[in-house]
C-alpha cells in the first residue's frame, strides 16, 4: 500500500491499526491473543498483537535464539493531534444551529482547523451479552459532516497579528441546523447507529475524533511533495510496514531464514505522553518480549533461564524510534540551529538533544548512519536552536524501562502538527529503503 492511500485509510489510530491488520493477515502473519498462553514459536513465525485497539506489534522471529541475537525494533506512533468528541457533545443555539463539543487531543496548530471539510472517525462501544466485554465497531464517516467556522476579519481586525484561541469557545465544530427532519436529542447517537446500523440504545460509549476529509495529495513542480493530514507519524508507520513485510526487498531474500528476529512496534498516545497501557510508557511490549522468550526456549529445548536470556536479548538488540522530525522552513530560517539545516528530499534525519528528550547518543548515530550508508540513502542531523526548545518522542520514554541501545530519527516535514503537513515523496522512499536495510541486511 503506498503511502497516500494509507493516509487517507487511516484517519485516527484505531482505523490506522485495522489497516496494518488487514496487511499483516495477507501476508500470511497470524494474530496473538494475549489473554491466552503464547504457543511455542520456531524460527520464520510471523506474529503480531494489538493492545486496545489502537497500538500494535508485529514480529518476524529469526533463526537464532533471542538471548543470543537481540531484536532489530523499529517503533513509530499512529495517533496525532486532534479534537475528541466529548459526550454528550450536542450544543443548541439559538436558530437552531447544533454544534459539538470537544476537547484538544495532542498539541495541534488550532487556527489550521478553521473553514476545513471535516468528518468523524474512531470506535464505538456496543452492548454485548458479556458486561466486560463489550463489542467494538470501527466508525469511519468519510463524507464531510462538519465545519469549525472562522470570524471574518472584519470583526476581528488584529487576526493577522495573531490571535489567542480559546480551546471551549472558538474550536468547535458545527454539525447542522435543527429542521422537522433532525431531532436534537441524541442527535450524535442516531447518526453513529445509523451508519453502522445497530440501534442507537445499544451504543454505551465512544472513542470518536475529528478529522479532515480532504484527501492526501502530490504537490510541487515535479509532484516532489506530499501534503496530508498525520504524516506525523503515520509516514514513519508505513514505512516500518513496507520495510516488515519486504516490500523492496528482492523475493529471494524475504525468502530467506534471517538470523535477527525484527518487530515492529506502533504505540498510540505519545501525542499526550504515551503513559497508558497502549503507548510507549506501558509495560505491554516487555511482557509480550518476555513470553516470546519463553515461548522460543520451550520451543528450541534450550535449558538456559528464559529470565536471563531476555535480559541478554535487551543488551543484543537495537532501536530505532521512528518519529518525524523539522525539515530547514525556506520562510523560517532563523528558527533552525545555525549548522544543522536538514531539508525536505535530504534523506532521513537523526535527531540529537543535549538535554536527551531523543534517545540518540553517539553510539546510537553511528548504527543509523552506517545502515544508511549501506542501503545508499543519504542522511542528515537536527539539533534544535538552543534558544527554542524541542519536543520529544517516545524513543527515551520506551528505554526507560527497556534499555535499547538505539537512536531517535524521522522524516523532514514542515508544518507539524497543522491539520495539514508537507513531506517530501523522495524521503519516504529513502526511509524504506533505510529501515529494509535493518531489518534485512
Amino acid at each position: 500500500m503506498n503511502l497516500i492511500d494509507f493516509l487517507n485509510s487511516s484517519p485516527v489510530n484505531y482505523l490506522a491499526v485495522a489497516t496494518l491488520e488487514e496487511q499483516l493477515q495477507a501476508a500470511g502473519f497470524y494474530k496473538f491473543d494475549p489473554t491466552k498462553p503464547m504457543l511455542d514459536v520456531k524460527p520464520g513465525d510471523k506474529l503480531y498483537v494489538t493492545k486496545n485497539d489502537s497500538s500494535l506489534y508485529a514480529i518476524r522471529l529469526g533463526s537464532m535464539p533471542l538471548g543470543e541475537s537481540g531484536i532489530r525494533i523499529i517503533c513509530a506512533h499512529c495517533d496525532s493531534p486532534t479534537f475528541r468528541i466529548k459526550p454528550n457533545p450536542e450544543i443548541l443555539m439559538e436558530k437552531g444551529f447544533v454544534k459539538l463539543n470537544t476537547e484538544l487531543y495532542g498539541g495541534a496548530i488550532m487556527s489550521t482547523w478553521f473553514d476545513r471539510p471535516l468528518s468523524l472517525a474512531g470506535r464505538v462501544m456496543l452492548r454485548s451479552s458479556d458486561p466486560l466485554h463489550p463489542q467494538t465497531r470501527l466508525l469511519h464517516i468519510k463524507e464531510p459532516l462538519l465545519i469549525i467556522p472562522n470570524l471574518a476579519i472584519h470583526f476581528n481586525r488584529q487576526v493577522n497579528d495573531g490571535v489567542k484561541l480559546s480551546k471551549q469557545k472558538d474550536m468547535l465544530p458545527v454539525l447542522g441546523i435543527i429542521n422537522d427532519q433532525l431531532s436534537y436529542n441524541g442527535l450524535l447517537l442516531k447518526l453513529i447507529a445509523s451508519h453502522l446500523d445497530v440501534a442507537a440504545e445499544d451504543i454505551l460509549d465512544f472513542d470518536l475524533y475529528l478529522y479532515d476529509t480532504t484527501p492526501a495529495c502530490e504537490v510541487g513542480l515535479q509532484k516532489e511533495f506530499i501534503s496530508a493530514g498525520r504524516l506525523d507519524d503515520l509516514s514513519m508507520v508505513h514505512a516500518g510496514m513496507q520495510a516488515m513485510l519486504g516490500e523492496v526487498v528482492s523475493e529471494e531474500k524475504t525468502k530467506e531464514l534471517q538470523r535477527q528476529t525484527m518487530v515492529l512496534a506502533i504505540f498510540d498516545n505519545e501525542e499526550t505522553g504515551s503513559g497508558t497501557k497502549q503507548g510507549a510508557g506501558s509495560p505491554f511490549l516487555s511482557q509480550v518480549l518476555r513470553r516470546l522468550v519463553i515461548a522460543q526456549n520451550r520451543s528450541l529445548g534450550l535449558n538456559s533461564d528464559p529470565r536471563d536470556d531476555f535480559y541478554r536479548m535487551i543488551e543484543n538488540s537495537f532501536m530505532v524510534s521512528a518519529d518525524n522530525a523539522h525539515a530547514w522552513h525556506p520562510n523560517y530560517g532563523e528558527k533552525m540551529d545555525p549548522t544543522n539545516h536538514p531539508v525536505l528530499g535530504g534523506g532521513p534525519i537523526i535527531k540529537v538533544n543535549a538535554a536527551q528528550k531523543y534517545a540518540t547518543d553517539a553510539d546510537g548515530a553511528a548504527v543509523f548512519s552506517e545502515i544508511c550508508h549501506r542501503a545508499g540513502v543519504p542522511y542528515q542531523r537536527f539539533v534544535n536552536h538552543s534558544d527554542i526548545a524541542g519536543g520529544s518522542t517516545l524513543g527515551n520514554i520506551l528505554t526507560s524501562s527497556l534499555p535499547f541501545r538505539g537512536v531517535d530519527m524521522g522524516n523532514g516535514v514542515w508544518g507539524m502538527h497543522s491539520i495539514r503537513e508537507t513531506g517530501s515523496i523522495k524521503d519516504q522512499e529513502y526511509v524504506i529503503r533505510a529501515f529494509s536495510e535493518f531489518f534485512w541486511g
